[in-house]
């Protein structure tokens, strides 16, 4: 076997998933505890006093302050997210699947059909039973069960959490975090603005919401590194060998006598 031939079926060190990916980050642990816990922590207290918790003042004062006029250039944007987080907005997480899929990313597909269906669904709903908080008089949309937590916040720091962990490079994620906290704040505002939710239930909802998708990415984060430079192994092996883009000249052949 010539040395080329050993060369190119050695998988490249970029091929290999390093040390650091296969490890589950402490930080993304706690993060996820603290917010998991904040949740809690507010579901126990409203649920001790569904009609008025310790802080209904606080409440009913940022109520008062979306209290309109409901028109005008804020109408347009609350519309939107409401769209988006409601039955129709499912279609991103659903597009989301139909891609990974398409890209045969199947531990990326089930993390995404897990984390969406238990942090969304399961966690949302059974808050809402457990806690069977009245909402605000007079919302401006259509609502369903209970007021805490809010599940367009959930939803949209959930949604935030996955598209940073299964699509956006490692590199620019400081970037989509930064953009996602502005997106979940938005949503908030919105849910407040159309008097669907008490502030406390967005605060609530958000938090559950990215401390679900955070615990999922800390506890499948090996699996997830591992896809991924699968993934990269699947390369052409040309390009595994010359990633210069050069290919290595073949062994010279022995003189005929």
């Amino acid at each position: 076997m010539s040395r080329h031939t050993v060369t190119s079926a050695r998988p490249t060190a970029a091929a290999r998933p390093e040390a650091a990916d296969l490890r589950r980050h402490p930080g993304t642990l706690l993060l996820a505890a603290l917010l998991l816990g904040l949740t809690a922590a507010l579901a126990l207290t409203v649920r001790t006093d569904v009609a008025n918790p310790p802080f209904q003042g606080a409440d009913d004062r940022w109520l008062r302050w979306m209290g309109g006029p409901h028109d005008g250039l804020p109408a347009a944007p609350a519309a939107v997210l409401n769209w988006f987080g409601g039955p129709l907005g499912v279609v991103v997480p659903l597009g989301m699947l139909v891609f990974l899929l398409v890209r045969r990313r199947w531990t990326s597909a089930g993390f995404l059909l897990g984390v969406y269906l238990v942090g969304s669904m399961l966690v949302v709903q059974a808050l809402k039973h457990l806690v069977d908080r009245p909402r605000p008089a007079h919302p401006l949309v259509r609502v369903d069960h209970g007021s805490f937590p809010s599940g367009h916040a959930a939803g949209a720091a959930l949604l935030v959490v996955l598209v940073g962990v299964l699509l956006v490079p490692a590199a620019r994620r400081r970037a989509w975090w930064a953009g996602g906290v502005l997106f979940t704040l938005a949503m908030m505002w919105s849910r407040t603005w159309l008097h669907a939710h008490w502030l406390t239930d967005t605060v609530a909802g958000a938090a559950a919401g990215a401390g679900a998708a955070l615990l999922a990415w800390w506890a499948f984060a090996p699996a997830l590194a591992r896809e991924q430079a699968r993934g990269r192994d699947r390369l052409p092996s040309a390009r595994r060998a010359a990633p210069s883009g050069r290919r290595c000249a073949p062994a010279p052949r022995a003189p005929r006598r």
